[in-house]
């Protein structure tokens, strides 16, 4: 981590790519309100609040852009400074406002988002299902900037985590978005993994897709030890692991 910190054109202490950073804080105060509602308003849908699933939203993705704000302090100054990316970027921003709001919006009516296949709901399913790879797409494109420096195992394992975030994420969610729901098969006890509420009775896609979105998080931390062989060990065990869990969630089977 040092010798990247300290080479030439790399600050440790550099600014967070400024529109990535001023998004982070939109999504994260946005989810105040939601709060509020969610301690106010006693409806429930599907046998959980109905702002639950967009304060989960709002945690996720002020997750993803301030990971992604924190590893543009590893790059250059000025990577990301051209007009192209700041287009890019914007467009990124305005699909994660535009699912934030359609999320919302469902809850606020007490109806379903996801799976919602009823009138203007299915035509703007398929709308947010382009939005979600628009805006997951940035890891992997971010991962192909660093990828360039990857000579340094830190910037090695950031790349691979970045790309396999999009790259194991868009295949598990567009199978998931495409079926009637997250189950495969029919849970009776409702038996669940504590706290996460994945199913342990029959498949249930949200646990590869969870693990998918996290390998921005997980690869990287190899990149710490330094080691070349500890990242592409770690970026190959991680990739079984959300493989593994996605075919047993296909075959309707519990992933342990």
């Amino acid at each position: 981590m040092t010798a990247v910190l300290s080479a030439p054109g790399f600050a440790l202490l550099s600014r967070p790519h400024p529109l990535l950073l001023r998004l982070t804080l939109l999504v994260a105060l946005a989810a105040l309100p939601l709060m509020v509602a969610y301690g106010l308003d006693d409806r429930l849908f599907q046998g959980d609040n109905v702002w639950l699933k967009p304060l989960k939203f709002h945690l996720a993705l002020t997750v993803y852009t301030g990971t992604l704000a924190l590893f543009a302090t590893l790059l250059p100054e000025g990577t990301f400074a051209s007009r192209r990316w700041t287009i890019y970027i914007g467009v990124v921003a305005a699909c994660i406002v535009a699912e934030l709001l359609w999320i919302g919006g469902a809850a606020a009516l007490g109806t379903a988002s996801h799976f919602n296949q009823t009138g203007v709901w299915a035509a703007i399913y398929g709308l947010m299902g382009a939005a979600a790879v628009t805006l997951t797409s940035l890891s992997m494109v971010m991962g192909l900037v660093f990828w360039r420096h990857r000579v340094d195992p830190l910037m090695l394992a950031v790349a691979l985590g970045l790309v396999l975030t999009f790259v194991l994420t868009v295949p598990v969610a567009g199978t998931m978005s495409s079926g009637p729901g997250h189950f495969v098969g029919t849970p009776v006890t409702g038996a669940r993994f504590p706290l996460m509420g994945w199913s342990l009775e029959v498949g249930d896609l949200r646990l590869p897709h969870f693990l998918a979105t996290h390998a921005m998080h997980v690869v990287p931390l190899a990149g710490l030890t330094g080691s070349r062989a500890t990242v592409w060990a770690t970026a190959t065990g991680f990739t079984a692991l959300v493989l593994w869990c996605f075919a047993r969630a296909l075959m309707g089977l519990p992933p342990f």
